[in-house]
């Protein structure tokens, strides 16, 4: 099982009411991703499980398009200031967790799904983010997870289900990317095509 570590955390922060130790350090981003972690290990019980993070640093996507993710607020400093201690923990819980500068925890997540599904074994990836559907394979299923109310849910994409929402094989989310854009990242798309027409383009044309 391979947990999108900033994506889970992220959502875990805003899904749960403030929370503070006796020092004052906000915790509900730590509380709410260990939650979620043993709740996906319990329904998993996956033989590994590895962590992954963005690092503070461009990628090369960034040279790719200068304005990627251009319009994104930084971390709030009271959800940054609880990464490092999160990272403590999993070092003490003897988790692996992978970061690489110049990459995204998404393209680690792509290179070790690929893997998995080049040497016959089957990956979980733990995400809110919907990118990682293009990963949906034979061997890799996504766990979508989403945090509200302090809530944890989880819906989970095979490769049949993808297929059966979307139409289309997962790789050609990409294609629909790239036609509707995607505010989030500050990625233009062409214009005057949003996600519905994409959509009756990507089905009349693949």
């Amino acid at each position: 099982m391979v947990i999108d570590g900033n994506s889970i955390l992220n959502r875990a922060f805003y899904g749960i009411s403030a929370l503070t130790n006796k020092d004052g350090l906000n915790t509900n981003g730590i509380y709410g991703f260990l939650t979620t972690y043993f709740k996906l290990v319990n329904e998993e019980s996956p033989d590994k499980v590895v962590v992954c993070f963005d690092v503070r640093a461009k990628t090369f996507r960034h040279e790719m398009f200068e304005d990627y993710k251009g319009t994104r607020k930084g971390m709030p400093e009271e959800l940054a200031e609880q990464l490092p201690f999160l990272k403590k923990v999993l070092d003490a819980m003897g988790i692996d967790r992978y970061e690489l500068a110049g990459f995204e925890a998404d393209d680690l997540i792509g290179t070790i799904s690929e893997y998995c599904n080049q040497n016959g074994h089957n990956c979980v990836i733990s995400t809110g983010d919907k990118d990682s559907l293009q990963l949906a394979s034979e061997h890799t299923t996504i766990n979508l997870v989403s945090t509200r109310m302090g809530k944890t849910t989880t819906k989970k994409y095979t490769l049949e289900a993808f297929k059966e929402q979307y139409g289309f094989e997962p790789m050609i989310l990409t294609d629909l990317k790239g036609l509707m854009g995607d505010a989030s990242d500050n990625i233009p798309g062409v214009k005057g095509v949003g996600e519905k027409t994409a959509m009756t383009l990507l089905h009349a044309f693949n």
